[in-house]
């Protein structure tokens, strides 16, 4: 029998796909692991200071107007730079502080049980028509608790589709694409924030000391990602994927459970508390002569946004100890301090990537390479005429396309931060702006690259529904939602720059 036309080619579009994610796979796995591919770039910035400098190179600050030379790490002042600087450049790390100051928070009531129950209870209670909706918003919104979102939102999905006589994939997948590619999106300051700030800050302070990205720059457009993509998530599950799917004639009859009385009221005391908590910041804030306002009694800049990352520490701290307390998960001070140990424990190998990332990036700044590729690479993109927003487009593609082969988004932007940041300030970008284009490219790819690990854990999961599910399988669902998440932050984006709508409090696309 002869096969029809379209399905061959249909079969050879699908062998294409299939041989591209397979090629990506194995460029990735060939890839050290990120802790020693900071190690191998550090080295080759010391062979390259050593090369560049043996010319007598030399670059002027565009800031200060200083004639700066390249300086050799392969040297005796260099190797004297990298004894005496190891320990200072990682503990002084900007993003080091913020962001394990974040976790004892956060990590508290994630451990406490508190993040889970808020989920369960956000998606159950939701009326039928709104459970997509109510999925992908929550799945968004769990990136407050890191990666444990990606363990805890796609199998609760999964189940509440089942539970609702819906195809559990669907479920799955919804679960998938708001943890995974709506990952930088937030009503709060989380994690991510802190973190992309810190390291933004110091790639920025290259071109100007002074300048400081706050955790809080990129909140007004993250705030609105999270209701556009709430919504473009959900109608992506319900026209495309689903459909696709047909309906579910597996024999799983999970369900899944409500939150006890405990819980419930764990919650509902935990919201009470959070809720005074929030009224007291806010009446510091607007109490006559408050130390939270700057000179002038204005907002921006001041010691409210400058302290953000305590005062979201306390919030955390705040409403997980009143649910622990509440369910009896904490039952003595001890506890407390036990449950904040217990979230630093995962934050374990982020310390260990820091190590490396801290002196690379230390190593790269003290040469004067950064700003010497900033400069050049700003001088050659103007000659092309490529400015504007063009330029930043450009930036954005090139870090999701970076992002199949780096999953790890700190890792990432650890790289791209010291380039691309000064290279750009130069144009007059905002680093903030900069940031924000990152971000989105980062986080819509995440779904869909063979190096993140949460994949084959949610595969593990489509497996339970589907015995024949393959790494192909899951890609193919999650694809839709990473092309049209892209292509509407983009849009988004350039929404956000052309109108002068603010990232942030008083961030703009250009400085």
């Amino acid at each position: 029998m002869v096969q029809p036309q379209s399905s061959v080619k249909a079969n050879k579009s699908k062998k294409g796909m299939e041989r591209f994610l397979n090629g990506i796979e194995r460029i990735g796995n060939k890839l050290p692991d990120p802790f020693f591919l900071f190690v191998y770039l550090a080295v080759f910035v010391m062979l390259l200071s050593w090369l560049v400098s043996s010319f007598g190179t030399t670059v002027v600050h565009p800031g200060t107007g200083e004639e700066l030379p390249i300086k050799s790490l392969i040297s005796g002042e260099g190797l004297q730079y990298i004894l005496s600087s190891m320990l200072t450049n990682f503990t002084g790390f900007a993003p080091l502080g913020l962001v394990l100051a974040m976790m004892l928070g956060i990590g508290l009531a994630d451990k406490v049980g508190l993040l889970e129950t808020a989920i369960k209870k956000s998606i159950l209670n939701a009326p039928k028509s709104l459970v997509t909706y109510a999925v992908i918003f929550i799945g968004i919104l769990g990136n407050i608790a890191s990666d444990a979102a990606f363990v805890l939102v796609p199998p609760l999905a999964a189940m509440v589709f089942l539970t609702v006589g819906r195809h559990p994939l669907a479920g799955l997948a919804a679960g998938f694409a708001g943890v995974g590619a709506g990952f930088t999106a937030n009503f709060l300051v989380a994690g991510t924030d802190a973190l992309l700030a810190g390291i933004s800050t110091e790639a920025a302070k290259t071109v100007n000391p002074d300048i400081i990205v706050t955790p809080v720059d990129n909140w007004y457009f993250m705030s609105a990602s999270v209701v556009v993509l709430s919504i473009v998530g959900a109608l992506i599950t319900e026209k495309l994927v689903e459909p696709r799917l047909g309906k579910y004639t597996g024999d799983v009859k999970k369900e899944l459970e409500q939150a006890n009385p405990l819980e419930t009221k764990g919650l509902r005391n935990s919201a009470i508390a959070g809720l005074i908590y929030i009224a007291i910041i806010l009446l510091g804030i607007f109490w006559p002569d408050s130390p939270l306002r700057n000179e002038e009694g204005g907002i921006i800049p001041s010691p409210f946004l400058s302290g953000i990352v305590p005062i979201v520490l306390f919030f955390f701290i705040v409403v997980g100890v009143t649910f622990g307390v509440t369910t009896k998960k904490i039952t003595s001070k001890s506890d407390i301090p036990k449950f904040m140990s217990e979230s630093m424990k995962d934050m374990s190998a982020y310390i260990v990537l820091i190590f490396a990332a801290a002196n690379f990036i230390a190593y790269f700044n003290w040469s004067n390479l950064g700003t010497w590729l900033a400069v050049n690479g700003a001088d050659f993109l103007t000659s092309m005429n490529l400015t504007g927003l063009p330029v930043i487009i450009g930036f954005s593609v090139l870090s999701a396309f970076l992002n199949m082969i780096i999953f790890s988004g700190s890792a990432q932007w650890a790289l791209e931060a010291p380039i691309f940041i000064p290279m750009l300030m130069l144009l007059d970008y905002h680093p903030a702006f900069i940031q924000a284009a990152y971000r989105i490219a980062d986080s819509s790819t995440n779904i869909i690259t063979p190096l993140n690990p949460y994949i084959l854990i949610v595969l593990a999961f489509m497996r339970e529904y589907d015995k024949k599910a393959g790494l192909g399988t899951l890609i193919s669902l999650m694809l839709p939602y990473t092309i049209i998440f892209y292509t509407i932050w983009v849009i988004m984006l350039i929404g956000f720059a052309l109108l002068g709508i603010p990232f942030g409090p008083g961030v703009g696309m250009y400085l």
